[in-house]
């Protein structure tokens, strides 16, 4: 029987429909990495979140391994040349929390500009300042939108029912410009954007893509989201384009610091810019759950049963 190792803890629906096909599945979410590495010669696939790195000496030994499937969206963690010289396939699930990604960048928005995290907080210490907590509408801004994938798709998808104009670069698709979205040049964001946010992936042409030279280009200044991955912006050039106002407002949801463990995020030691970002009140920050939602926890996992057991299928 085919075998399947469970790395990460994923939504029951996955090993549930693996083994309905005939898949034997083993949770190793526990194993340590030297009995993954007993196992990993008679593993047919793994299942995993980002607990491991997928580098040629993790796998060297996966003498029959056909797929690995990541809950997510990103492959970072895994080296897709080596995948792909020893034919392992490689899933992931975009599709499956694309929509809570899509919300959680609207609230950090609308948290933003309603400035709902410092008058909660100003309430729940006896404070009651209506004038500084005056907020600014979404209506009649440019949002511009860096890339125009699933989650990128989803976000300009929710703002359709605000009167703004939606502006996508996306240096990798064309033709997906419609009457709401406006398929432009990383330019003409520059030059119009009141907003900006990242939906990329983590490569060596896209980390630090948000430094100087990127926040200082723009004509005007801009409030930045980013939920895609923490490197994607350098953090210090952040701190410098806020305290300059090329950059009035931020909504992290993703940080340049995060470890492989989100847990030991607090263990470490943390630079100057981070305390500068938690004392900001221009700035929202979430743990890495812009996708990490209930709903989202099931898809994850439906989705790459779905793909898994279509390639089993057509196999």
């Amino acid at each position: 029987m085919r075998k399947i190792l469970f790395l990460d803890t994923v939504h029951s629906i996955l090993n549930e429909r693996l083994i309905k096909h005939g898949f034997e599945c083993i949770n190793g979410t526990k194993f340590s990495q030297e009995e993954i590495q007993a196992v990993l010669p008679e593993i047919f696939g793994l299942v995993i979140r980002s607990r491991f790195t997928m580098n040629a000496e993790f796998l060297e030994n996966a003498h029959q391994l056909k797929f690995i499937a990541r809950s997510g969206s990103g492959l970072e963690n895994i080296d897709q040349n080596y995948c792909k010289e020893k034919g392992i396939q490689l899933f992931n699930s975009p599709e499956g929390n694309r929509n809570a990604v899509a919300e959680h960048a609207l609230g950090m928005l609308l948290v933003l500009l309603n400035k709902l995290h410092i008058a909660d907080l100003q309430i729940r210490n006896g404070v009651w300042n209506r004038e500084a907590n005056r907020g600014e509408e979404l209506d009649g801004k440019t949002v511009g939108i860096i890339g125009f994938g699933n989650n990128g798709a989803a976000f300009a998808k929710k703002l359709r029912g605000f009167d703004v104009k939606v502006m996508v670069y996306d240096k990798y698709k064309t033709g997906f410009g419609d009457h709401f979205v406006q398929e432009c040049t990383l330019e003409a964001i520059k030059e119009q954007a009141d907003i900006v946010s990242f939906h990329i992936p983590q490569n060596k042409e896209t980390k630090y893509w948000g430094n100087e030279a990127f926040f200082n280009s723009f004509a005007k200044p801009i409030l930045l989201l980013n939920l895609s991955r923490g490197k994607i912006v350098n953090t210090k050039d952040l701190v410098n384009a806020l305290k300059s106002g090329k950059v009035r407002g931020a909504g992290l949801d993703v940080l340049e610091f995060e470890t492989k463990s989100f847990e030991s995020f607090f263990e470490q030691n943390l630079p100057e810019e981070f305390q500068y970002l938690i004392a900001a009140e221009n700035v929202v920050l979430s743990p890495h759950v812009g996708g990490w939602t209930k709903e989202s926890y099931f898809k994850l996992s439906n989705v790459l049963a779905d793909k898994i057991l279509e390639w089993d299928r057509e196999g």
